[in-house]
């Protein structure tokens, strides 16, 4: 039976020493996998939502790649607290569209009654 892009890329990984590049796991995976040229230009962005939905993976800096269990739970998770959120920007882009809804309602109602 023929391994999925993800089984193939935890296999790399796992032979690998260390992280690696998405574009140099990704060459890996898809000459692993056989691909033709157009099979890895086709199939690069399922390949990158695949890596990153996967739990057993963990994207490090500069998008390079590696197994989460090789890391430390701090250095595998974000503190979002840290994030600050300016609620003003949400607040004025809110009322941009609004407004524009506005405008395209009143052009819709414009155009009703001609």
């Amino acid at each position: 039976m023929k391994k999925s892009m993800i089984e193939v890329a935890y296999q790399v990984l796992t032979n690998n020493d260390g992280a690696m590049p998405f574009v140099d796991l990704w060459k890996d995976v898809s000459q692993e996998m056989g691909f033709s040229q157009t099979q890895f230009e086709d199939n690069i962005a399922q390949f990158y939502t695949d890596l990153s939905l996967d739990g057993r993976f963990l994207n490090m800096s500069q998008n390079t790649w590696d197994l989460r269990s090789r890391h430390t739970y701090s250095e595998s998770v974000m503190d979002t607290d840290s994030i600050a959120i300016d609620e003003d920007d949400d607040e004025e882009e809110s009322e941009i569209v609004e407004d524009g809804l506005d405008e395209v309602e009143k052009e819709m109602e414009e155009e009703e009654n001609e």
